[in-house]
């Protein structure tokens, strides 16, 4: 589960649907379904009535292309990420007690986001089953894609629901061998060559660019009902580290391939399929015609990437990921591929098309869940990726599913659909400035119920501060601080998560904003006890809904709200400013595709602050 211009739509301007070539047999597409070949242990009859998810699911394990963080169990587990959190591994994790970020309820529908503003395409990522990075958190989180390689994935990150909003996001262009090439039928020869790979599509489906919100997508041909089999593709149709040409290569050399992120051998894989000319791959190369179609943030600017997401957090979170990308490329690849004249060339194999790898991989890949069980035991899957799946374009209340089994993988309706609906899988739970980091793209306000703002932990101690009067104070705030700090509740690079609907790192906010108000006397008893004299009731009262939020105590209101104005300043402009650019259709178009997607950013993250504001004032 995810651009450059203004709307780059994913794959050619080909033909808007392709059925298979003559003489070309894809199972699923012209076979009756009692005598299609089924790939063993894939086989699943479609529910009859009324099921509960856990008997639609039927004990496969769903798995969303976003990967964000559980919200039941302690806070400081759930929600870490590096300052603005970033999910590519490429970002360096940070202590537990960073928060990350989360979801919230259900937002408008989509009409009434369309209604508003005039959508520009932006990038889609990776559906659900496994995105290299789509935690609602990051830095140590279950799904993380930061490129430290923490965490569970690539496009595993947030779980959640936004309201049944369409989210555009061009597809990503990719050049078929990396020499530009690319067939007259980009998805004629993609389908001939998921029938020669086994893959199996349902009847009731197709693959089209008319009636998508970007690029390629899929849509119904005929109603659906829920739990229905999508499309089948047997695990040796996935393009991984263990199905690539030099499998051989990379397994012998695992041990010196071990990065932050986890993606290196991935990444070699592509660097080979996609520019070598008899790749088994190139068909599927083929659907991305141009991989500097691609509009993350990472490859715009750095003048234009500080003007227009000032405050917003992508800036640093890119920094660390470029920074990242290049030590790896320089130390662990080009190293490989020296080893390997025959088959690399760095003159080909560039740190920009590397990059641009990388992008793809954060936009595209899927990174297949632990058991429960495994998660403490070993690391996260690598990632892969996964043909057919990754066509599906990302709606927060998406319709679907990516299901995993030994020998295959599906991707299975949750709700019907009518004929002619697109079908959407979910990057999870995200807010928009993660959206806009991996996958080029936000959702326009009030369309993304999951976004979130960040209040720099070290923002609150710079309010504690500046409201001490006398340099004892001020030594009381210092030492409070380090005290907090020894907790494992802040950090120099951590950040508090706002939600629409409560404060997603509750625990640290809460015991921060106890513990800075405190008396010089109270904090020396409280410091006696290490901090853990809480009772139940104020237990209890660690969650912060926005209700609990209006019974703080006046001082913990004080520094909350005093917190708040030195966030809202970090920003370029004001609120109402942003409000009158988006209510004025005509100006709003006249912004780029670029302006519009961090104007997304911005505004969101200033709504959830300045809601916090009345909350707290």
């Amino acid at each position: 589960m995810s651009g450059a211009g203004t709307a780059p739509v994913r794959g050619p301007p080909a033909a808007t649907e392709a059925p298979p070539p003559p003489g070309v047999h894809w199972p699923g597409l012209d076979t009756p379904a009692e005598s299609r070949a089924v790939v063993p242990g894939c086989h699943r009859e479609a529910p009859q009535g009324p099921q509960t998810l856990r008997e639609v699911l039927g004990g496969w394990t769903p798995h969303r292309r976003t990967a964000s963080p559980p919200r039941a169990g302690g806070s400081r587990a759930r929600f870490r990420r590096c300052s603005s959190g970033a999910l590519c591994p490429f970002l360096a994790t940070v202590s537990p007690a960073h928060g990350g970020g989360a979801p919230h309820p259900e937002g408008p529908d989509r009409d009434h986001v369309v209604r508003d503003h005039v959508l520009a395409l932006s990038w889609r990522r990776r559906p659900s089953g496994s995105r290299c990075g789509a935690t609602g958190g990051s830095g140590s989180g279950a799904h993380t894609c930061s490129w430290d390689g923490g965490a569970e994935g690539i496009r595993d990150r947030p779980r959640g629901s936004f309201p049944f909003t369409l989210c555009s996001h061009p597809q990503a262009a990719v050049g078929s061998g990396a020499q530009g090439k690319s067939s007259a039928d980009p998805l004629s020869g993609f389908l001939a060559w998921c029938g020669r790979a086994g893959v199996e599509l349902n009847p009731k489906v197709r693959l089209s660019r008319e009636g998508a919100v970007a690029g390629y997508g899929m849509l119904a041909a005929e109603e659906l009902e829920a739990g229905e089999v999508l499309f089948t593709i047997p695990r040796t149709a996935l393009l991984s580290q263990h199905t690539t040409s030099i499998h051989a290569l990379l397994q012998e050399a695992q041990e010196s391939l071990q990065s932050q992120s986890g993606w290196v051998p991935l990444l070699l894989a592509l660097l080979h399929e996609y520019t070598a000319s008899n790749s088994h791959w190139q068909p599927y190369f083929s659907l991305w015609q141009d991989f500097r179609s691609l509009d993350h943030p990472m490859f715009w600017p750095q003048e234009e990437r500080t003007r227009l997401l000032q405050g917003t957090g992508i800036p640093e979170a890119v920094d660390k990921d470029l920074a990242n990308i290049q030590l790896e490329y320089n130390s662990i690849i080009l190293p490989f591929m020296e080893t390997h004249p025959d088959i690399f060339d760095p003159k080909l194999h560039t740190l920009e098309l590397y990059k641009e790898l990388v992008a793809f991989v954060m936009a595209y890949s899927f990174q297949e869940p632990l058991e429960e069980e495994e998660e403490d035991e070993k690391g996260p899957n690598p990632p892969m990726m996964v043909p057919v799946a990754d066509i599906l374009n990302h709606v927060a209340n998406h319709n679907a599913n990516l299901e995993y089994s030994p020998q295959c993988l599906r991707m299975v309706t949750t709700q019907p659909v009518r004929k002619g609906q697109e079908i959407f899988n979910t990057y999870g739970q995200m807010a928009n400035w993660q959206l806009l980091h991996m996958y080029g793209f936000a959702e326009p306000y009030p369309g993304n119920s999951h976004d979130t703002a960040d209040i720099q932990m070290v923002t609150l101690r710079r309010a504690a501060l500046q409201r001490a009067k006398s340099e004892a104070q001020q030594q009381l705030v210092s030492e409070q601080w380090d005290f907090l700090c020894q907790l494992e509740m802040v950090g120099e690079e951590g950040a508090f998560v706002l939600g629409w609907d409560e404060v997603l790192t509750e625990e640290e906010l809460s015991m921060t904003l106890k513990v800075l108000c405190m008396s010089e006397e109270e904090f020396k008893e409280y410091k006696e006890q290490d901090g853990w004299e809480d009772d139940s009731e104020e237990e209890e009262n660690s969650t912060l809904s926005n209700e609990a939020l209006c019974r703080l105590k006046t001082p913990c209101k004080k520094l909350l709200y005093d917190s708040v104005l030195l966030t809202l300043e970090s920003y370029g402009a004001d609120l109402k400013a942003e409000q009158d650019l988006l209510n004025n259709k005509e100006a709003y178009e006249k912004l780029s595709r670029r302006e519009q997607q961090a104007l997304h950013v911005r505004y969101g993250q200033k709504r959830i602050l300045h809601q916090l504001l009345e909350l707290v004032q």
